[in-house]
């Protein structure tokens, strides 16, 4: 393990010195793929005989329709946030490091079910092993939107430090997949294409970095200026793309200027959760970073059920995962299904499995006879 953090170390220090121009970036590519491999074995090492590997998160059951996790350096706020938002005791003080598990708690806002983790405090270093860093950013791994918890009072560099750490974990935020297809091949070596000028990528550095990999065949196409890191990211495949919103607590406790500088901020949202301000406003904001779908059912000749909606991912939201989220069998007696909503043409419109809903329709089943 130490030799694997002396030579991750040694690499980011070259890293530092090498001038960043076109002459190095064949270079700094082969370093950041050396990197990124480093990276996994220390995450991720293998295990002998079926043993748990080192990077696993904790052992806390997913529950509800969405996973939110608080991510953040010790004592920000994100116990007290816990507490006034699912009404779940999580230990709060004045000393850092009262959280050393994870605490969960549920929400129900707008009829879906969201499970809310407090997670123990990390360190700088966190990607690197240091302190509990692994066991909390694999569990932020498995969440599907991040509250990156900042205290208004302290520096704001702790938002990039933070950002730093869950990156080395392979955790990308407000982030999209890089639009390029990587695909292997038996034979014919690299092939590099662009639909568009690339500025980082040349032939060159993308072949050093597939021989890191031990990749020597392999047709690659650049749909938009992609850097050696989207690279990176696709040839390792374990990414997490995830939404972020960085929630600032304790803005009781700075000046109204400071407060508008903040402001500027993207995907941000601040708050005081010891005196419960905007906490209304963050829900609103979660609700909307999750991006999930409200559908509501209407069992024959009766009215629809609005008062427990089946949620849908924005991802998963056709009539097929409709059912499936109801019951894996229901599917075998589908026939066709009536909906009325946004998504509809007409009211009602019969549809079949792969219609994709929208947003609080309404749907009716039909199963066959």
């Amino acid at each position: 393990m130490s030799t694997i953090m002396q030579k991750i170390k040694e690499i980011e220090d070259e890293m530092g010195r090498t001038q960043k121009n076109k002459a190095t970036a064949h270079h700094l590519g082969l370093l950041k793929a050396k990197l990124a491999k480093l990276r996994r074995d220390l995450l991720a090492p293998p295990t002998k005989g079926g043993g748990a590997a080192a990077g696993e998160g904790f052992d806390v059951t997913k529950s509800g329709d969405s996973r939110v996790g608080l991510v953040g350096f010790p004592s920000v706020g994100k116990s007290t946030l816990l507490n006034k938002l699912t009404g779940t005791f999580s230990e709060v003080a004045s000393y850092e490091f009262t959280t050393l598990t994870c605490i969960p708690g549920v929400i129900t806002y707008r009829g879906a079910k969201i499970q809310l983790l407090d997670l123990p405090g990390i360190i700088e270093g966190a990607k690197d092993g240091k302190g509990r860093g692994r066991q909390v950013i694999s569990t932020a791994r498995t969440c599907n939107c991040i509250l990156i918890v900042l205290d208004a009072i302290k520096p704001i560099t702790h938002k990039r430090l933070i950002e730093k750490e869950l990156e080395g974990f392979g955790i990308r935020l407000n982030k999209e997949p890089p639009n390029l297809t990587f695909r292997k091949k038996d034979k014919g070596g690299i092939n590099l294409t662009s639909t568009v000028t690339a500025t980082h990528l040349d032939l060159d550095t993308v072949k050093a970095i597939c021989s890191e990999y031990r990749m020597h065949n392999a047709d690659i196409t650049l749909r938009y200026d992609a850097t050696a890191d989207d690279l990176i990211d696709v040839i390792e495949g374990s990414r997490i793309y995830m939404p972020c919103i960085y929630t600032i607590n304790k803005i009781d406790q700075i000046t109204l200027e400071e407060l508008e500088i903040l402001d500027k901020l993207p995907h941000y949202c601040p708050i005081s959760a010891h005196l419960e301000w905007n906490l209304d406003g963050l829900l609103d904001k979660i609700w909307e970073y999750l991006n999930l779908t409200r559908i509501y059912t209407k069992p024959k000749a009766m009215n629809p059920d609005y008062d427990d909606p089946v949620i849908l991912s924005s991802k998963k939201r056709t009539v097929e995962d409709f059912c499936i989220r109801i019951h894996k069998d229901m599917l075998k007696q589908f026939k066709y299904a009536l909906v009325w909503g946004s998504s509809a043409k007409h009211k009602p419109q019969r549809v079949g499995r792969e219609h994709e809903l929208e947003d609080e329709d309404v749907v009716q089943i039909v199963k066959k006879i």
